[in-house]
């Protein structure tokens, strides 16, 4: 991509992010885009097919890193033999949305287009993602207490949702309302413990 190209991109997703930023994927015009940054619309459809492509431009591997990261934890702790996972229970997932709140922080503006203005697109259902690939860990990890000898009492699939859900509102409000990261990291940790002794009551541990 020769240099004349690499700028009339730029232009076009610094224009797309301000766009989309104020005023959500759906209400977003691809109208104002090209006015914006100052090219024609043959251009833009030079480099991206759609509203959706551009979209997918600018958060699509920020998403998939954050998914990715979730789902590595989740494999490393299935990994821990089964007598050690107890003790391991925050150690894991706690380092992992660690890493994910700092990556975060450091494409806020993406993460706030995820987050709050993606509606209409595949990356508005992050936290039920989210949400999915916990439960399926907590069920693991239900399994696993029975196998040890250490078995849970019957958990409401009704409440188990709504917590998980919960928890992840909790991170990403972090996130949603630009907290200062040291306040971030703090109240993170501070999340991580109350979820913990909760989920550790209601599984009689």
């Amino acid at each position: 991509m020769n240099e004349v190209e690499q700028t009339t991109l730029h232009l076009i997703l610094s224009a797309a992010m301000q766009e989309f930023l104020e005023k959500g994927f759906k209400s977003a015009s691809l109208r104002n885009i090209v006015k914006t940054a100052g090219v024609t619309t043959g251009a833009l459809y030079g480099y991206y097919d759609s509203k959706e492509d551009l979209f997918e431009a600018l958060v699509g591997k920020h998403y998939n890193f954050l998914l990715d990261c979730f789902r590595k934890a989740q494999k490393e702790f299935a990994e821990i033999p089964p007598e050690e996972q107890p003790d391991n229970l925050t150690s894991t997932s706690g380092e992992c949305m660690y890493e994910m709140l700092l990556y975060a922080y450091e494409h806020l503006n993406e993460f706030k287009l995820i987050l709050c203005c993606s509606e209409g697109t595949r990356f508005s259902k992050l936290i039920d993602e989210m949400v999915e690939i916990e439960t399926k860990g907590t069920h693991d990890y239900l399994a696993v207490l029975e196998k040890i000898g250490r078995p849970a009492p019957p958990i409401d699939e009704r409440l188990e949702h709504i917590l998980i859900t919960g928890m992840f509102n909790t991170f990403f409000e972090l996130i949603i309302h630009e907290m200062p990261l040291e306040e971030a990291k703090h109240y993170l940790k501070e999340m991580r413990d109350f979820y913990t002794a909760g989920w550790m009551k209601i599984m009689g541990q």
